[in-house]
């Protein structure tokens, strides 16, 4: 019953938030809430920086000027539409300049937790069913390493597998952050989808990684990892990998419903010679089990041949079976770490891989973070230095693959890594530099 002049008059005094979230309350509340005199005069004091009085006043001058005609000529809620873009822009912005400070070991950005940290971002899972029915699955447990993040979600409530068609991962952000407090759960966010996946017979058309006594592992191109209980058929958990270089772009500058493309890299004049082939390439390998770090190697000065061209891939060589002053040991036995609310497991011969291939300028030109897993090989080992089992593990995506080659030594308990190789997709070599391989 109270008049609209008055609510105006009250709705003057909420900040942008505050009018979002009063804009949800009913019909009438939302046409209040859109007025363009309320958000033309938050729009109007976002103009100027603070520390700069004289701006600030010629600023101020020039909008007001432009008032009145902006109040009449717009529909409601431009002046709302206009204040959101400028504080989204202003906000990526921010975030996006803080992954430019690049570490020298890894040539990836070194400040990504403080820029998560000041986005406010966080990860949920969208689980869709046959009826159109969403599942949301909020409060991840979060894994840091150099390279990547592994985000965990488990609960009690999980729909039925037989009934999901569709699982899309998200990026949430606060539609408009404020430093000086925690960001609120219940706020209007944004949100930047990541990736889709199809769960249509998921156990028949996903790869399995691996199984311990109480779930059986099955990964999904890219880098999500969804366990299974054995007894009933349903999902423990879900665990997603993501690389640093993709993980803010992925997870912010995407829409709701579009992934994120990122733009096409401008390659320099005088390395577009195929017969000179790649050079001067750079390797961060990080492998782990989710808690436990495995391996974490730099390999600098890569190089291939035109020689190794060969079946649409470029071959890059790591680690080589004859040099053994190069094989690699791993620290403890592999295995990916699971939790859920009352279990914990471990699933041995899988792992996480990060992998960071860097270019001669020090761009990132392949980053992964997906679970692997191992196989024994029927070969034996016919390294005189070595006498044990080999074990095999490949990984493929759209940009190349990788193979490697593990020993065990049974006397020690450990694994070495004796051959390592990267075969590059020449595709993407080609849209990489412009030329043809």
């Amino acid at each position: 019953s109270m008049p609209s002049e008055m609510l105006l008059k009250i709705f003057s005094y909420l900040d942008a938030v505050s009018l979002l979230s009063v804009g949800c309350v009913n019909k009438r509340f939302y046409e209040l809430a859109n007025d363009n005199g309320i958000w033309l005069k938050l729009y109007s004091s976002s103009l100027h920086p603070k520390w700069t009085i004289w701006k600030m006043k010629s600023k101020q001058t020039e909008t007001v000027s432009l008032g009145c005609a902006a109040l009449h000529d717009k529909k409601p809620g431009y002046w709302k539409k206009e204040y959101i873009c400028k504080q989204t822009s202003a906000f990526k912005t921010r975030v996006m300049r803080l992954v430019k400070f690049l570490d020298p070991y890894t040539g990836l950005p070194c400040k990504n937790k403080e820029a998560m940290r000041v986005s406010g971002l966080s990860w949920i899972i969208v689980l869709k069913d046959k009826n159109g029915k969403e599942h949301v699955v909020e409060k991840p447990n979060l894994s840091f390493k150099d390279t990547s993040v592994t985000v965990l979600w488990y609960g009690t409530d999980w729909p039925c597998l037989d009934i999901l068609s569709t699982l899309k991962l998200f990026g949430v952000t606060p539609l408009l952050p404020d430093q000086s407090r925690p960001p609120n759960k219940n706020g209007p966010r944004r949100f930047s989808l990541i990736a889709e996946y199809h769960l249509a017979n998921l156990t028949e058309s996903s790869v399995a990684v691996g199984a311990d006594e109480l779930v059986q592992l099955f990964s999904l191109s890219p880098g999500l990892l969804i366990g299974i209980w054995k007894e009933k058929n349903e999902i423990a958990f879900v665990m997603a990998n993501l690389h640093y270089n993709q993980l803010l772009e992925r997870s912010i500058l995407g829409s709701p419903t579009v992934q994120y493309a990122p733009p096409p890299n401008k390659p320099l004049l005088d390395d577009t010679d195929s017969e000179y082939g790649l050079h001067d390439y750079s390797l961060h390998l990080d492998l782990h089990g989710r808690n436990c770090m495995y391996l974490c190697g730099s390999f600098k000065c890569l190089f291939c041949r035109k020689r190794d061209i060969e079946n649409g891939y470029l071959r890059l060589r790591v680690v080589n079976l004859k040099d053994n002053r190069k094989h690699l040991p791993i620290i403890g036995t592999l295995g990916i770490c699971w939790e859920t609310d009352g279990f914990k497991g471990n699933v041995k011969d899988c792992f996480v891989m990060d992998l960071t291939l860097l270019d001669e300028t020090g761009k990132p030109f392949w980053c992964s973070s997906a679970p692997v897993h191992m196989e024994l090989s029927t070969k034996s080992s016919g390294l005189y230095d070595y006498m044990g089992h080999i074990y095999t593990a490949d990984y493929a995506d759209s940009e190349g693959k990788v193979s490697i080659e593990f020993v065990w030594l049974e006397e020690t308990k450990e694994y070495i890594i004796v051959s390592l190789v990267l075969y590059v997709s020449t595709k993407k070599v080609n849209s990489w530099y412009g030329t043809n391989y």
